[in-house]
């Protein structure tokens, strides 16, 4: 039996028995019966279905369902945005694109829809932003924390976890690549204004807020100049060619 024939057919057993994440899998021997395969068949299955994150092998406990995460999808985003980079390619940009499509494409429905606790708690965190731009620091997280906290009203949360996987792959390969120069008042302004669009309940006003904000970084990545080595990102350098015969070395 072919390895995506047993793969399918794990991820058949945890949807028919409604293994939730966590619940033990049947044991190797187990496997091996039901699936009609090999030890080393039913072992590369599963080590290929822990990558995915569908199965977690805990060595000298048995297999389980795993968490099912998106931590595959960020890390194959990362590296093919960092790949495309230093091939010369915009997937920096390409990202930030696909992040403004989905954030553009939802803020209209939160638009006056905001129970009064989580306009609070976005107040504060502008509040935090602009106390954090006026001290010299850093506004990564908190802004992070707005955006979250935003799509949160939406009550969904495969929506929510595709939003931190695009917000994870996006300033790690950013915060790797390039230097963004950001000028923090503009950044709390903003925020302060997709705040203050979504409060009002102009769904318009809050699209218009949201392509703004990332018409700024779009900006500022295009004029952030070419990516640094690779000792600065702690990516690899290629390995260097061997010398010709004819050449000194």
């Amino acid at each position: 039996m072919a390895a995506r024939d047993l793969q399918e057919r794990i991820k058949k057993l945890i949807i028919d028995r409604r293994l939730p994440s966590g619940a033990p899998l049947p044991t190797e021997p187990e496997l091996m019966e039901y699936l009609g395969a090999s030890r080393n068949s039913v072992r590369e299955a599963l080590k290929a279905l822990q990558a995915m994150g569908i199965v977690e092998i805990r060595h000298g406990f048995g297999t389980y369902v795993g968490s099912m995460s998106f931590a595959p999808m960020i890390e194959g985003l990362a590296f093919r945005t960092v790949a495309g980079h230093y091939r010369g390619e915009e997937s920096l940009l390409q990202l930030l694109e696909l992040r403004e499509a989905v954030e553009t494409g939802l803020v209209s429905r939160l638009a006056g829809r905001l129970p009064e606790a989580d306009l609070v708690e976005l107040d504060a965190l502008v509040d935090r932003m602009e106390q954090e731009a006026a001290q010299g620091a850093g506004l990564a997280e908190t802004d992070r924390a707005f955006h979250a906290t935003l799509y949160r009203g939406l009550d969904n949360v495969l929506l929510s976890e595709v939003l931190e996987a695009f917000w994870d792959a996006f300033h790690r390969v950013q915060r790797d690549l390039v230097e963004v120069p950001q000028d923090p008042r503009v950044t709390c302004r903003q925020h302060r204004e997709i705040l203050d669009a979504v409060r009002s309940g102009d769904s318009l006003r809050a699209e218009e807020a949201i392509r703004d904000h990332f018409g700024n970084v779009r900006v500022r990545l295009s004029t952030s100049g070419a990516p640094r080595s690779p000792e600065t990102t702690g990516a690899p350098r290629p390995p260097a060619p061997h010398p010709r015969h004819n050449e000194r070395v």
